[in-house]
């Protein structure tokens, strides 16, 4: 099985009893998976010696739909079978339709005989106005999980410094229907009548800029970004909600509708699915190059989630076939750890065992746990697959292997980080952020200098020191993997060892400027058209 040769390096790692704090949740849920994945593959061995059916396992749609119904008291629920990724998207056409009561979306994860009341990764409340209409209409956005009940409620039209935070880009809630803070504030020496109207007149005006009404059908759509969830409704931007931990996308099993509403339909699209392999025509020069070097330049660890299908495959047909990854020179190879959902976690199998290129993990892909994907690129390339570099990135960015091997030839073969360096930052301590630190964790203002995690070489040396401090458990694990490596490279330098920091501005950590090394938030399809413009154009140049 050689899509799980770290496990055996991973095994006392996992054990530590102050391992981060997920870890133990992490396992147990990926052995659950890992026994049910294991009895699939025996059922479908079994079925093609024998002939007959194999397991009955469906395959991941590329989008479901459900068509016309009035929402019941026990709601309506759409199965998505294999979880969402950035840019899938949920269309719901309706009409709020009774009693002014509004009407409610959920994004549910996985039912599991382990666990069952699943989380709410989204839990959208829309209110509409009371029955004299004296209530102001509002939205409500939370989440759920069995251990922590609900978490902090954000509320939309919203005041104060929600008004100008972003996610993706986005800001929380629409401003279009925040009153400004001077609104509402009532002039004492205004004759009553005037303080009346003026009050009716914010609320009308409030209840105008609503995106839901009252019997007024809309069409609501929301999609699902690098860092959150989006809310357009009738073509306008009006709700965004940032992820938070251990509720990711790739988590939703479901949408389930509730509440006062005719729903017209439903659309999830832009799911997650793979290629059949059998009908694939470019198979073989896809797959991962034989190794026969004692010891390869570098090894590329790529950062993963089970259902990125769509993206390994871009990859694979872009930066992967650069001539010194087809000669071995480079190796590649995906980091993912399991699913909790089985048929994600076949699909997985079988694009491991077609390709010979990803790396499974002994535990569930939770964020707060990438980490422990740092350190299995370590061990892979210090014991497994022998490199000079290693190099880390993800799978949505864009990496000109020519050019980091031209860069990294002028370089220490020593005590190197190289990539987009940040020297002076300090840990972000609001706790309804993605990348919240406590004081525990972290408590120092500042951090050591670390590379941006979209992409970064480490030397061979500082691998090493990686390894063996972890297995000494000397290391301390830190739950934001860039930040964690800085830390790590500084005790490898507190221990007399020269380090050489490396700076290169063309690393880029959001998004792709033209002469890139690397770009990162690059979808699928903006993938292959860099590669292609590349080929033939011989520049880095950007797309759109």
């Amino acid at each position: 099985m050689n899509a799980v040769l770290i496990w055996d390096s991973l095994h006392s790692l996992l054990s530590w009893s102050d391992a981060l704090p997920e870890t133990a949740q992490g396992v147990k849920e990926a052995s659950i998976a890992w026994k049910e994945l294991l009895s699939t593959i025996q059922k479908d061995k079994a079925s093609m010696i024998n002939k007959i059916d194999g397991p009955d396992i469906k395959k991941c749609p590329f989008s479901v739909t459900t068509l016309g119904k009035d929402v019941q008291d026990s709601g309506i629920t759409l199965d998505l079978p294999c979880g969402l990724v950035v840019d899938s998207s949920i269309t719901l056409i309706g009409i709020p339709n009774g009693q002014y009561r509004g009407f409610q979306i959920d994004l549910a994860g996985q039912e599991l005989e382990q666990e069952p009341n699943p989380p709410i990764i989204l839990h959208y409340n829309v209110n509409l106005p009371g029955e004299n209409m004296t209530e102001e209409p509002y939205i409500v956005q939370n989440t759920w999980t069995s251990d922590f009940g609900w978490g902090k409620e954000e509320k939309c039209p919203a005041r104060g410094s929600a008004n100008i935070q972003e996610v993706d880009g986005l800001v929380l809630c629409n401003v279009q229907v925040v009153r400004s803070n001077n609104e509402g504030k009532v002039n004492v020496g205004q004759p009553p009548s005037d303080i009346t109207s003026n009050i009716s007149s914010e609320s009308a005006h409030r209840m105008a800029n609503f995106p839901f009404a009252e019997g007024n059908p809309f069409t609501a759509t929301l999609w699902v970004g690098s860092e959150g969830f989006h809310m357009t409704v009738n073509g306008r931007h009006e709700t965004s909600f940032a992820y938070r931990e251990k509720l990711e996308p790739w988590l939703v099993s479901s949408i389930k509708v509730t509440g006062n509403l005719s729903l017209l339909s439903t659309l999830a699209t832009g799911l997650p699915v793979t290629e059949d392999n059998d009908i694939v025509i470019d198979v073989e020069s896809l797959k991962a190059p034989s190794i026969s070097r004692k010891r390869l330049v570098l090894l590329i660890g790529v950062f993963s989630t089970g259902n990125n299908f769509q993206r390994r495959m871009a990859l694979r047909r872009s930066w992967m076939q650069y001539e010194a990854v087809r000669s071995g020179e480079v190796a590649v190879r995906f980091f993912i750890g399991l699913h909790k959902n089985n048929i994600v976690n076949f699909e997985l199998w079988t694009e491991a065992q077609a390709y010979g290129d990803i790396q499974l993990m002994p535990f569930v892909d939770y964020y707060s746990l990438i980490s422990l994907k740092t350190i299995a690129i370590c061990i892979m390339g210090t014991k497994i697959i022998p490199s000079k570099y290693i190099m880390k990135t993800d799978d949505d960015a864009f990496v000109r292997i020519d050019e980091v091997l031209s860069s990294i030839k002028g370089k220490p073969s020593e005590g190197l980080l190289y990539g987009l360096i940040s020297s002076k930052s300090s840990p972000q301590r609001d706790k309804g952020s993605k990348w919240y630190i406590s004081e525990e964790e972290w408590p120092h203002d500042t951090y050591p200098p670390w590379a941006h995690g979209p992409g970064y070489v480490i030397s061979r040396d500082i691998a090493k020191f990686i390894v063996h401090g972890h297995q000494e458990r000397k290391l301390k694990l830190f739950k934001l993997e860039d930040v964690a490596m800085g830390i790590w490279i500084e005790q490898f330098k507190n221990g007399g060892k020269e380090v050489h920091y490396v700076n290169d501005e063309r690393f880029y950590n959001a998004g792709c400027e033209s002469n890139y090394v690397l770009a990162h938030y690059q979808s699928p399809r903006m993938v292959l058209c860099l590669w292609e413009k590349l080929q033939k154009e011989h520049q880095p140049v950007c797309c759109e």
